[in-house]
């Protein structure tokens, strides 16, 4: 099976050498456990280390925002935005007002990021945040608008990070409870101060680590060490 490395320290071991190509993983956590990162550092390094360009579609970051935040860990955005190998794309939706036109909307919007993923041939996507996306959709149509756009996103030949904000618990892993059964991988990200640490719930198509780990944010990015073990019962 080919796998997309994602070149974050520590995580491609967890992964078994990385992330199974094309599929999307959902990374979820709380607010401040690294989530937004851990996902563009993913797209940068994709850029920097395997000349595999990288498109970050957000529904709530401001784009300027999220680009100061890159380059606030060193990393040099501007000139892979010049040489085609980073894009940063908002998705707007809210000057909807009428929630029955949100499917099409949608399916707009799916429109036009398949635009930005072909204008520079990305093999890496980051859509950041399906929690966002969920609170325009109605309970009724939650389930199957979400197993639409991530089969949408799925023929884009992209391998996928979607990010899902949780509850405070170890045992959350999505915001509406749908989101990890449409994702083929869920890597769940915890902040129990002054400790942070990841483990990979489930990945679809590898073997993975079973175990929860330490996780560090640094002037760097992320590292994690992979060789230590995390207790459950430390996590909360």
């Amino acid at each position: 099976m080919e796998k997309t490395k994602t070149g974050i320290p520590g995580l491609d071991d967890l992964l078994n050498g990385g992330i199974p190509t094309g599929s999307n993983v959902l990374i979820a956590g709380g607010a401040g456990t690294g989530k937004t990162i851990l996902t563009t550092q993913y797209l940068y390094n994709g850029a920097t280390q395997f000349g595999e360009a990288g498109l970050f579609v957000t529904l709530e970051g401001n784009i300027r925002d999220i680009s100061w935040n890159m380059e606030s860990f060193q990393w040099d955005i501007k000139t892979l935005q010049e040489q085609k190998l980073m894009t940063i794309y908002r998705i707007n939706l809210d000057y909807l007002k009428d929630r029955t036109m949100i499917e099409e909307r949608i399916q707009e919007q799916l429109m036009e990021i398949e635009k930005e993923v072909k204008e520079i041939n990305a093999k890496r996507l980051v859509v950041d945040s399906t929690t966002v996306l969920g609170a325009y959709l109605d309970s009724s149509i939650l389930r199957t608008t979400l197993f639409k756009f991530s089969d949408r996103l799925k023929e884009m030949g992209c391998t996928t990070m979607l990010t899902t904000e949780t509850q405070p618990t170890k045992t959350s892993f999505s915001a509406f409870g749908v989101e990890e059964f449409v994702a083929d991988g869920i890597i769940a990200l915890y902040f129990t101060p002054p400790n942070r640490s990841i483990f990979v719930r489930k990945m679809r198509g590898t073997k993975h680590d079973k175990d929860p780990h330490p996780l560090d944010i640094n002037e760097m990015g992320i590292t994690i060490n992979s060789r230590d073990k995390i207790i459950w019962e430390a996590i909360k």
